[in-house]
């Protein structure tokens, strides 16, 4: 059974693990804290994939999620890792 890259998919939006040195200033341009951010498990596929290519996102970690949209052109969000 071949491995499918669930990042490559067309209908799966772009996810980028954010640099711990830039976690800081996201948060205070955002104005809230890590815990008030919307969270993603450590089990969610596009994680487990992201983790090949970036290496172990232990709980705690905030990732980047770039979608597009019709109103914005484009939108980032923030999610906070949170273990399995």
């Amino acid at each position: 059974m071949a491995k499918y890259n669930i990042l490559m998919h067309k209908m799966v939006p772009e996810h980028w693990l954010v640099p711990v040195k830039e976690e800081e200033k996201i948060l205070k341009t955002l104005g809230v804290t890590k815990g008030q951010l919307p969270k993603i498990r450590r089990s969610d596929p596009v994680i487990k994939t992201l983790e090949k290519v970036a290496g172990e996102i232990i709980p705690g970690r905030i990732i980047e999620i770039v979608r597009k949209s019709r109103t914005r052109g484009i939108a980032k969000i923030y999610r906070t890792v949170i273990g399995e």
